[in-house]
């Protein structure tokens, strides 16, 4: 069993490998539209590429020092 699972474990990591291509939309579709008030459509790396919003940066607040929280009303124990 073990000597038939290894070349089936090598295939399968040999086809997690992929190619590296330029992005193509599918046989048949099309890349969407440009946005409103954009001067041209996005190109596909500019679809891929994540904005600020989405990938927030980490917040330089530092609690500076511990503090009692205050009373929640609305954190009720499980019933």
């Amino acid at each position: 069993m073990n000597k038939a699972f290894i070349p089936i474990a090598m295939l399968a990591l040999l086809a997690g490998c992929g190619s590296k291509q330029d992005l193509k939309p599918n046989v048949g579709s099309q890349l969407p539209g440009k946005p409103y008030g954009a001067a041209e459509a996005p190109a596909p790396l500019d679809l891929m590429t994540p904005q600020d919003q989405a990938r927030p940066q980490r917040s330089d607040e530092v609690l500076i020092r511990s503090q009692e929280r205050t009373e929640d009303k609305f954190d009720l124990p499980p019933t």
